[in-house]
């Protein structure tokens, strides 16, 4: 009996260790970004690791705006190579080239997770989970007197709202098709315009998601009226821009620039994780089920909200885990039914059925 219990012993802890350094949790763990492209001048003091630094450093940026809203960049931009350096886990040069006397390097670098997560919490920033979404967005431009409105032509944001994109914007925007019948639409609704809700318009495009902004033009500055739109939340912002001339290039993009900030920084609220809270929640599985202890540590690890886990301790019948949950229990619980888990949750001690 005694060399039965160390058999199963030796080869649980060695399915636990086969699983801990497989391939697909690694990348579970990381945030990998690619595609990032340095070039620099190839002169007498050309230093190759010099320019792989600054690819870290843009990769790092990449990442790290995507987590955070726009108003704690300035947090992080004097940031130190080395401590970036820390949190990578690996690179790769997918591609480099000399041409005319210029060196072109295309990088990949992955990055430890939990040690970005870290980071943020040391510099009192909350991160969000990177979910890319689609909205619609309709600007609708209307002048001082508030008789006449733009939507389409005359509309410099709509012609240059999706111009450029940042890599690290979270939203991407399909603009409304030029339609004359919408266009009437919004006109018999100009009297009533800031409490109209778009519905006839938005459900053409099978959306779930869609922001409105009310653009009102003055002399001297612009007020937005900006009605945010997702499966649950109705969202209301309301901003001033003065001295701004969106006739004008420079002020146009500036405007564009800051309103995408804007629908990214809610957005991100809206996915917030508060890493000040860390929940201990205990669940066991039943140790003959490797499988489906094996999916639950590939989903712990592809949570941003699991803070860290551990396998506390296992016995002949159960392997029990401690999960560090940034939210509530209930959030938890929710996460786990959309990923088709059976929670039992009537003791102390959670079972996964």
């Amino acid at each position: 009996m005694l060399n039965i219990k160390h058999l199963y012993i030796f080869f649980s802890t060695l399915a636990l260790i086969i699983f801990f350094f497989s391939t697909e949790v690694v990348k579970a763990k990381s945030f990998e970004i690619n595609d990032i492209e340095i070039t620099q001048p190839f002169e007498i003091n050309f230093d190759k690791n010099k320019v792989i630094d600054l690819g870290f450093k843009k990769a790092f940026f990449e990442i790290v705006y995507s987590l955070i809203k726009s108003q704690d960049f300035e947090k992080i931009d004097n940031i130190r190579l080395n401590e970036i350096k820390s949190m990578i886990e690996t690179f790769s040069i997918k591609e480099e080239k000399f041409i005319n006397q210029k060196y072109y390097v295309n990088l990949g670098v992955s990055f430890d997770k939990k040690k970005i997560f870290r980071y943020l919490e040391k510099k009192n920033i909350f991160p969000s989970r990177i979910l890319k979404e689609q909205f619609l967005f309709i600007p609708v431009i209307i002048n001082e007197k508030g008789n006449d409105i733009s939507i389409f032509s005359n509309n410099p944001i709509y012609a240059d709202w999706n111009k450029t994109n940042k890599r690290y914007q979270l939203i991407e925007y399909l603009l409304p098709s030029e339609d004359l019948e919408d266009l009437n639409l919004i006109k018999e609704k100009l009297d009533v315009i800031e409490t109209y809700d778009f519905n006839e318009i938005t459900k053409k495009y099978f959306l779930k998601n869609s922001i409105i902004s009310l653009i009102f033009k003055d002399k001297n500055e612009i007020r937005i009226l900006t009605k945010i739109y997702n499966d649950k939340n109705e969202i209301i912002k309301n901003d001033t821009f003065k001295n701004i001339n969106i006739d004008n290039k420079t002020d146009l993009n500036f405007l564009i620039e800051n309103l995408k900030n804007l629908f990214d920084d809610t957005w991100k609220k809206l996915n917030e994780i508060n890493t000040s809270i860390k929940v201990p929640i205990k669940i066991k599985i039943k140790n003959d089920e490797l499988k489906k202890s094996n999916n639950f540590e590939l989903f712990l690890n592809e949570i941003d909200m699991v803070s860290d886990y551990s396998v506390e301790k296992f016995d002949k019948e159960f392997i029990f885990y401690e999960v560090l949950f940034n939210g509530t229990v209930q959030n938890f619980i929710k996460i786990m039914k959309n990923k088709k888990y059976n929670l039992n949750t009537q003791k102390k001690v959670w079972m996964i059925e």
